[in-house]
């Protein structure tokens, strides 16, 4: 019985003491992207681009409400044909408006894929020094505390964050 019993201990022990020597770190991913000037340029670039696809939609609509005013306001003095007529002017305006909103806005659209073009870079120069920092200390797991809910505490020395800043070339 009392070696079942060792056994059982040395085998528990055998199955906790890799998880007790592997070890982890945290990184701010929204502190390291506030941190490299790129990743803000381009930022700023897609929002006055996306500001600028929304005003071109926002007008198309704006034309469709005007038609549509017009067209209330008309409607009692056009024949049969015309209302059909500036209906489908109207439909067909909307439906500009709904493709162009589509093409920019989408998951596929023009957006999306700029934001791939000039994001896409910079996070993979991001996730290269995360896992190179990672190797370098023997980390097994990295986890990104901007996008976990479930820390509630986490020891400062367990912040890779300005390691991987430095990787990248930006001293804090």
């Amino acid at each position: 019985m009392k070696k079942k019993i060792f056994a059982l201990l040395i085998l528990f022990g055998a199955v906790l003491m890799p998880a007790a020597a592997q070890k982890f770190a945290l990184v701010d991913m929204e502190y390291i992207l506030k941190n490299i000037p790129a990743y803000e340029r381009a930022n700023e670039q897609l929002n006055q681009t996306s500001r600028k696809w929304q005003a071109e939609v926002e007008a198309i609509n704006s034309q469709a409400k005007s038609l549509y005013t017009n067209y209330q306001n008309e409607s009692v003095f056009l024949s049969a044909e015309q209302k059909k007529a500036k209906e489908k002017e109207i439909l067909d305006k909307e439906k500009e408006a709904s493709e162009l909103k589509k093409k920019y806005f989408s998951p596929e659209g023009e957006l999306y894929k700029k934001r791939e073009s000039l994001i896409g870079p910079i996070q993979e120069q991001i996730y290269t020094a995360v896992k190179t920092v990672a190797e370098q200390r023997g980390y097994q797991l990295v986890l990104d505390r901007a996008s976990d809910n479930g820390i509630v505490f986490a020891s400062p020395a367990a912040d890779i964050s300005n390691e991987v800043l430095a990787k990248l070339g930006y001293s804090k």
